[in-house]
This record gives structure tokens, sequence and C-alpha cells, in this order.
């Protein structure tokens, strides 16, 4: 059994912690061939669009083709492809985008194939993007008396730079009176945390908590028509983030991860053979305070002893904690299946303050 605590102590930047309302990216498609293979491409007598993909492409280019003899071409170093891309935030025309290329006939591999003039739309239906050019898949496959290999997936590839931004989407990001900050991760005690930061910073009281995952900045007058200098500015600043007291349990490897907040109240538990009890007491009265955040104080002493059989029995003098009962447990050779029963019985008693989860 393997014991990991998270430390809640850390402070993270506000950009990641938090995106910013209109800066994201946009998803494009496009229907394009891919030519070029080695006898590896669609079957004409399985996928019928891809001769007429085809045939449409070649009429486009002035290659008449009589319309009795269309069904008649087979062309196997041609497959149809699904090209998909990302338009990242405030890309400008000229700009290159990765592109990913994926096969949708019965196409065995586009190894050695490339991508011919493919236009990207978005889900407006308009033309952001041009792709084309030369796949790489980062596999092979070899057969050959009767055997064979294959590394990697063969029927999806990557153009790198391969698509052309031909249009960008219009924006007046420096224009914006108000900017408003998405956390990735609702909690009011966070947000609460990132708006002071910012006020604190600006010296003005510009943030203000929405919800749990949103916070306005009103821009201050210095910044108008300058707002990506303000973000500049804000995105940097460290907010300690309000974490969930929660335990995961991993069953197969054993692991338990739990974070600073879990708390165990008095409690006493039988399991088999295996007995524990914890009992809180009193700590002496010339005992100095512990130098801690006021919801960490501790004013309660609390010995875990755990006995099992006649032979095995462990006291503990630490304070109450979760961490304090599971390292005991692992002393005296708790299985982790017999430590996630436990925990459970402990949570459904409710003297675990936490989230348990099961993974």
């Amino acid at each position: 059994m393997v014991l990991m605590f998270t430390d809640t102590a850390s402070a993270a930047r506000i950009k990641d912690l938090s995106s910013i309302k209109g800066v994201r990216t946009n998803q494009l498609i496009g229907f394009g061939l891919v030519i070029g293979l080695a006898g590896t491409g669609d079957s004409a007598t399985n996928v019928f669009f891809s001769i007429q993909a085809l045939f449409n492409m070649l009429k486009k280019m002035g290659v008449t083709i009589p319309s009795g003899e269309v069904d008649s071409l087979k062309f196997k170093n041609v497959a149809t492809v699904m090209v998909t891309a990302e338009l990242p935030s405030f890309a400008r025309q000229g700009d290159r985008i990765d592109v990913t290329v994926s096969s949708v006939g019965d196409s065995k591999s586009l190894q050695g194939g490339t991508l011919l003039m493919t236009p990207l739309k978005g889900p407006d239906s308009n033309t952001y993007g041009v792709a084309q050019g030369p796949l790489s898949i980062g596999g092979f496959e070899v057969a050959g008396g009767g055997a064979g290999t294959q590394k990697n997936h063969l029927t999806v590839g990557r153009v790198v730079n391969g698509a052309l931004v031909e249009k960008e989407l219009p924006h007046e990001f420096n224009a914006k009176g108000e900017l408003v900050f998405a956390l990735k991760k609702t909690d009011f005690t966070t947000a609460r945390r990132i708006s002071q930061a910012i006020n604190n910073e600006l010296k003005d009281q510009s943030a203000f908590v929405i919800d749990g995952r949103t916070i306005k900045v009103e821009v201050p007058k210095f910044y108008i028509n300058n707002t990506s200098e303000l973000i500049s500015r804000i995105e940097k600043l460290d907010v300690e983030p309000d974490i969930v007291a929660r335990v995961i349990v991993d069953e197969r490897t054993g692991t338990v991860v739990m974070g600073e907040n879990v708390r165990i109240s008095t409690v006493a538990v039988a399991h088999g053979a295996l007995f524990i009890q914890i009992k809180g007491e009193p700590a002496a009265a010339d005992a100095p305070p512990p130098v801690a955040e006021p919801e960490a104080v501790n004013p309660v002493r609390t010995p875990v002893p755990a006995e099992e059989g006649e032979d095995k029995l462990l006291v503990m003098n630490k304070g109450a904690s979760l961490g304090d009962i599971v390292n005991g447990l692992n002393a005296i050779g708790v299985t982790p299946r017999d430590l996630i029963a436990i925990l459970q019985s402990i949570k459904a008693a409710g003297a675990l303050h936490a989230d348990l989860d099961i993974i």
C-alpha cells in the first residue's frame, strides 16, 4: 500500500487556474483525398463515394471522363479522408496550423500518401483554411511469407503546418470594457482569492466574484484600448487554490492519495480480527498552540491503537489524521482491499470528512 499526500499550500498562477472568456480555439473540418498510396487505398467495390470524389476532382481539373465509364474506374492508390484542425485564437491570414487526416473508407494504410488541397470549414460553413501536403503517420507495416509486423496506427496521420489560414475571425479584444475569467474548477474560495489578488495588484476594486466559477474584471481607464497588457499583468499573479478534501483509492495498485484538508472524527472500527479505535483526549494545558492556519489547528491529541489477533498492537501518539491511520494499518500488514473496506465504513459512519473516490 502506497500513501501519498497532496499539499494545498502551493500557489498557482491565475493563467493556470482560469481561462478568459472569448479566448479559445475553433474546430475546422474538411473532406479530401489522399493520393500516392502503394495499393492500400479504398476499394472501388466497397467505397463508391471514393470514385465519385475522384471523378469530381478530375472534372474540376479539366479531365473529361465519359459518364458510362465512371463505375469502371479503379484507383487503389487513392483514399478518402476527413481532415480536422483547430484554428487558434487570434490566428492571422497566412498562419500555418497542423491538421489530422483520418481515413473514411476501407483504406489499409495512408503511409506515403499526399493530401490534396482540402478546404477547411467551420460550424458556419465558411472556409477558414486550406490543407495540403505529405502525411506523416509515424508507423509502418511489413508483410511477407505468411507473416508480418505493424507499428502504430496506419489509417490516421498528420500534416505538420499543412493548413494555411485564409480567413480571420473578427474580434476587437483590446476594446473590451470588462474581462471575464472562468475557473477551470468551480470553487468559491478560490474565486474570492483571485479577485482579491487582482484588486491588490491594481490598487482598486475592479474584480468581482460573479459565482464559484466566474470573476468579472472592469478594465481601468488606464488600460482602455490596451486590454492585452492588463491581462499580461493579471495572469502572472500567484494565488493559492483551495482544494476540496478528497481521498482517492486505487484498488488495482493499492495507492491512496489524500489532501491536507482530510479530517477524521472519533470512531471505532472492527474489521475481522482487526480492531481500530480513534479516541480524542484534551491536549496538555501547558502545551504551546501549534502555528498554523485557523482551520488547520487541532486542539485534540488522538492516540490511534490498532491490534490484530493477539500479537500485533500498534499505538500512535500523533494528532488525529487519516494519514496516521493508513500508515498504522500498513505497519500491521493490512491489505489494500481491507483498507478500502475500512475507509468506506468510516465514510458511511460520517467520521471521514472528505470525499472518498475509489477508482
